[in-house]
């Protein structure tokens, strides 16, 4: 049994970007820009990729990348990651999204970090530079306490500034401090596996934010804070957006 281990969920189909993980970007995989993205930045971890389709890990598997078939049933990958670590068996896990291929070592260092800690579940933020971003509903909010604990997430912008009716611009974000939620995500495996088991929360079903469902079930999350450049590819354009980069690295 391994103290820590990263596990990285995959499903084969998406509906914004039909198989996305397979996408080419300069003749490889998206998937492995992720896979070989997590081992240059964290080698010393061992990393696996939890997998529901075997397309999936043809891409992977000659290139040395270890792989779980998964339950193509899974609705989260959540479920993926408490079925892969049933094989693996790590002690705490720390989960990178299949399509987050500029995930850095100060971020994977401070997932390590954060739990190691008491809190069972561990996630990170980043600081709101736009008002655009900070209006977005598909970019999600979180407000941590003085402990930095998450208080709440949410897609509405928050906390609401009152004083303004709620019209803020880049000026008011850089002096007020707020916060956008990563999905990268670390947990004690056995509440990864309790986790699981729990029904979908009130406010989860209402914000579809499954991390809602550990706050309401009265667990507390870790927020570590970055400032390390996040790219999540969930579109056509979002691959292109990545593509540009590379080009400017």
């Amino acid at each position: 049994m391994s103290e820590l281990a990263i596990i990285v969920p995959c499903r084969l189909e998406s509906t914004r970007f039909p198989r996305k993980l397979l996408h080419p970007i300069r003749g490889k995989p998206l998937l492995r820009w992720v896979a070989e993205r997590i081992t240059e930045q964290m080698p010393e971890l061992p990393l696996y990729f939890a997998v529901d389709d075997p397309l999936l890990a043809a891409v992977l598997e000659p290139y040395g990348f270890r792989t779980i078939a998964t339950d193509l049933q899974h609705q989260s990958g959540t479920d993926r990651l408490a079925q892969a670590n049933r094989a693996v068996g790590a002690r705490h896990v720390i989960n990178v999204q299949a399509d987050e291929p500029l995930v850095s070592r100060a971020q994977l260092q401070a997932l390590a970090d954060l739990i190691r800690g008491e809190a069972p579940l561990a996630t990170l933020a980043t600081r709101f530079l736009r008002a655009e971003d900070f209006a977005n509903p598909n970019q999600v909010k979180v407000v941590i306490s003085e402990s930095g604990r998450a208080l709440y997430f949410s897609r509405s912008p928050m906390p609401f500034a009152r004083d303004r009716a709620g019209v803020v611009d880049d000026a008011w974000l850089a002096t007020h401090p707020c916060y956008k939620h990563l999905g990268l995500y670390a947990y004690h495996a056995d509440f990864l596996e309790r986790f699981t088991r729990l029904p979908a929360g009130r406010l989860e079903q209402i914000e579809k934010l499954e991390q809602l469902r550990a706050l309401e079930s009265g667990a507390a999350i870790a927020v570590g804070l970055t400032e390390d450049p996040s790219v999540g590819v969930d579109t056509l354009e979002d691959a292109e957006k990545f593509e540009r980069l590379l080009g400017e690295a």
